[in-house]
């Protein structure tokens, strides 16, 4: 009650700050990213499927939703990895669409959302970029 009650009075902006710090400091100076739902981490590692044509990633879709998430399983990252091979455009596609992590910030817009919405062991829906359409298979997380 102290730190609410008394520290409030004075000097509202930074004590108030202080104290949360640790969970939002980061994430202030980045336009508050925070609040639209991507969560607070800093990077994420996934691999993907990108393709030029929406037939094409809805195939490859297929063969994930056949194999496993019809059934409601995760897609394994070896699996996810095969088809990222047979169906990806991306140079990425030659090493099972492994993107490694990235920072928030360095892919485009559509990308960025969805890759820092989808829980880690979880596989997108299709969806379309500036680049194509791409399938997101997120594997990590971390500030």
């Amino acid at each position: 009650m102290g730190k609410d009650g008394k520290a409030g009075g004075k000097g509202k902006g930074k004590q108030a700050a202080g104290g949360s710090d640790e969970s939002s400091g980061k994430g202030k100076g980045k336009g508050g990213k925070a609040a639209d739902g991507l969560g607070t981490c800093t990077y994420v590692k996934a691999r993907h499927v990108l393709c030029e044509k929406q037939g094409k990633i809805n195939e490859a879709y297929k063969k994930l939703q056949d194999g496993w998430l019809n059934n409601g399983d995760k897609v394994p990252p070896a699996e996810f990895a095969k088809i990222a091979a047979e169906y990806s455009e991306c140079p990425s596609g030659k090493k099972g669409g492994d993107l490694g992590w990235f920072p928030r910030g360095k892919m485009a817009g559509p990308f960025q959302e969805v890759a820092f919405n989808t829980p880690v062991g979880v596989t997108s829906a299709p969806f379309k970029s500036t680049h194509g359409y791409h399938i997101i298979l997120a594997e990590g997380r971390k500030n």
